[in-house]
């Protein structure tokens, strides 16, 4: 199996293990033919994108123990799911994201600029 790449073509870094975020709940914004949400995209949420995906249907902020989800607060990192983070983009509010920790197939959803606009690394 091939090491896994990012947007930028390096290998993918963690996004986040506390919460411990990724499809398959290892840090990383890996992706298989199980993950059919596409969780790739490395973000760090805000308050404005936490409440924008609820009032789409997605809650993120209440635990849901049964799924290991501890329930999310504005600064965490999670691995977004690329057609959420899209949306949430066409309406001005999607967060930034980490390109490093952020899985190379996210660029079959968005553009790399899109993403280099967002990104927190650009943000110094």
């Amino acid at each position: 199996m091939t090491e896994a790449k990012n947007v930028l073509g390096e290998a993918l870094e963690s996004c986040c293990i506390s919460p411990m975020t990724g499809f398959y709940r290892d840090g990383k914004c890996s992706t298989g033919a199980g993950d059919f949400g596409a969780h790739i995209i490395c973000a760090e949420v805000t308050q404005a994108f936490l409440e924008y995906t609820q009032s789409m249907g997605n809650d993120l902020c209440t635990p849901v123990p049964a799924y290991d989800f501890p329930g999310l607060k504005p600064g965490d990192r999670w691995c977004l799911c690329a057609s959420r983070w899209k949306e949430a983009l066409e309406d001005g509010i999607a967060p930034p994201v980490v390109l490093s920790a952020t899985h190379a197939s996210a660029l079959e959803y968005v553009s790399l600029n899109d993403l280099k606009q967002h990104a927190l690394e650009s943000r110094g």
